[in-house]
């Protein structure tokens, strides 16, 4: 059975959706739809040293995070590493992890999402206003429709150990 796949598509700098998830941002690029949900892409603009996320795990889905510009920092597992322009983090399902800007300027990744489907719960959370306007109601309520485990309770933690600070729009959001 042939699963369908959109046609030929050109996203440009100027096309995607984009939003905020409360400290990084999100700009759409493929939907799992498109690509028959074999996976989605999205980036992520991060303002200098900010946390994208508390510790969490995806129980469904692996996640690739391609750096296009800037430093960027993760914990996977008990381990930490830095990437930069062209280097690619491999961040497995079912693995604690978590990421930010490592450095003191805008950091953009591209984020490879297989299976797709977890790119819906970035749409929800953007359309909700980002982690702080959904609550901890609303919030819980995504992660468990999504198959996401999440420890908030290590960002202060997280923002001391690495220097890090709850993030903020960038400027001019994914364009370079």
């Amino acid at each position: 059975m042939e699963s369908a796949v959109a046609g030929v598509t050109v996203v440009g700098p100027d096309n995607g959706r984009e939003g905020f998830l409360g400290s990084i941002g999100v700009r759409f690029l493929i939907d799992g739809a498109d690509a028959a949900d074999r996976f989605s892409l999205v980036e992520h603009p991060m303002s200098p040293r900010a946390l994208a996320a508390p510790l969490h795990l995806h129980t469904r889905e692996d996640e690739y995070s391609f750096v296009l510009e800037g430093r960027m920092g993760a914990l996977l597992g008990d381990e930490v590493v830095e990437a930069g322009p062209g280097d690619l983090v491999f961040k497995p399902r079912n693995q604690w992890h978590t990421f930010w800007n490592a450095g003191d300027r805008p950091c953009r990744i591209l984020e490879i999402i297989s299976p797709a489907g977890f790119e819906g719960f970035f749409k929800e959370l953007s359309d909700l206003g980002g982690v702080p306007a959904a609550g901890p109601e609303r919030l819980a309520d995504l992660n468990e429709k999504y198959g996401l485990e999440m420890r908030p309770d290590t960002v202060p933690e997280l923002i001391e150990r690495f220097g890090l600070q709850l993030g903020r729009p960038v400027p001019g959001g994914w364009r370079p």
